[in-house]
């Protein structure tokens, strides 16, 4: 993985990132609102579409600057592979590197492997992914009205 997944954006001094399953309801907690507050508040997501029933298969990663929940995303065991998901940075911390760093955490996480790792991008930070292997595949789609790529991981 190399220097590919280096971040150098200013974070605070005391970072750390939290991996847990939604059996931890404190750490569920703070997760799902950074969830609710960037998908559901600022990006118009329903509700149900946002929280679709999958949270109790997936891995969860919790981001806290200084203590503070700063983003979130999970990983799902797919028919079609390793899905990466759900990846949010509270409004005040993005540009600082959190989602960089919750991606690194995540492919750290799922390497090596022989699955295939993939996820569904919002057209507007397509390029953010690509910085860390991923490819688009296929057409444009929408997903809860947001215009996405299907994009998969090439070493």
């Amino acid at each position: 993985m190399g220097n590919q997944f280096r971040t150098s954006k200013k974070l605070s001094v005391m970072n750390k990132i939290l991996k847990f399953k939604t059996d931890n309801t404190e750490l569920s907690e703070k997760a799902f609102r950074i969830r609710t507050k960037v998908f559901v508040e600022e990006q118009n997501t329903d509700h149900d579409v946002e929280f679709d029933g999958f949270d109790d298969e997936a891995d969860h990663f919790l981001f806290l600057a200084d203590d503070i929940p700063a983003g979130t995303s999970r990983i799902r065991i797919t028919e079609e592979g390793i899905k990466l998901e759900r990846l949010a940075v509270l409004k005040e911390y993005r540009g600082k590197g959190v989602g960089a760093k919750l991606m690194e955490h995540m492919m750290k996480d799922v390497l090596p492997t022989d699955k295939k790792i993939y996820l569904n991008s919002q057209a507007v930070v397509e390029k953010v992914y690509e910085k860390f292997g991923f490819k688009r595949v296929g057409e444009m789609f929408y997903e809860a009205n947001i215009e996405h790529y299907k994009m998969v991981y090439q070493a």
